[in-house]
């Protein structure tokens, strides 16, 4: 059996707010905000970075990137926040779900986010798929061309990733998390990767979804 000690459950949650939010006054909304806050704050079994993406895409506002050592802790978060006042205007646009595990092509290499550094100022999230043929190719070919990923990848250290597993648990492969204070180093970073080899393995890299990170205070006042 595999050690599954330390590994974790990561939710990525994409929330729409209701229109109907702005009308309400001023003060319920900054009451329902102090409750959205304390509900999600309470919860020592789960923990979380939010982010906005208002004005940045169309289908979603802000992002709850949650981690927990058992799934159930971030339904149960959920299912609270959902209870509250601003619950009840939030409509769920995506949700992700994967988990950590050593990587099959470097094992000691870990998520960005479980070094204990602090966030950056943006995350870009989004599902990876690669094809059915990629995994039935011969080991070492694979690995020969995910080091030649790698090497583009250290030519941005600007550019911290986090890789998750979704692997059985969720439609896509992977789950993917860039870190960076340089969007445009993530923008050339992207297109040097097109030109590697596993490109070619690529089935589906989208929705990519730019967040910018933000306390939730600071969100929750955005919402107009």
């Amino acid at each position: 059996m595999s050690d599954n000690s330390g590994r974790k459950f990561l939710n990525f949650s994409f929330f729409k707010v209701d229109p109907k939010w702005r009308w309400m006054n001023e003060q319920t909304k900054m009451d329902a905000g102090k409750e959205f806050i304390s509900i999600i704050n309470s919860t020592n079994n789960v923990q979380y970075r939010s982010y906005s993406t208002l004005g940045i895409r169309e289908d979603a506002d802000f992002l709850l990137w949650m981690f927990s050592d058992e799934l159930d802790n971030t339904q149960d978060v959920i299912a609270k926040l959902y209870s509250t006042v601003l619950g009840k205007y939030i409509t769920p646009s995506y949700n992700y779900l994967s988990a950590t595990r050593p990587s099959t092509y470097a094992p000691s290499s870990i998520p960005a986010f479980m070094k204990g550094e602090k966030p950056l100022r943006y995350v870009i999230v989004y599902p990876f798929i690669k094809s059915r043929e990629w995994y039935l190719l011969p080991f070492e070919e694979r690995k020969k061309m995910m080091e030649e990923h790698a090497i583009v990848g250290r030519k941005f250290p600007q550019v911290k990733l986090n890789t998750t597993f979704s692997f059985g648990i969720d439609d896509q492969d992977f789950m993917l998390a860039f870190e960076t204070d340089d969007l445009l180093a993530f923008q050339d970073l992207i297109m040097q990767l097109r030109e590697t080899q596993v490109s070619k393995y690529i089935v589906k890299d989208t929705p990519m979804i730019v967040c910018v990170r933000k306390e939730l205070e600071e969100i929750i006042r955005s919402l107009g």
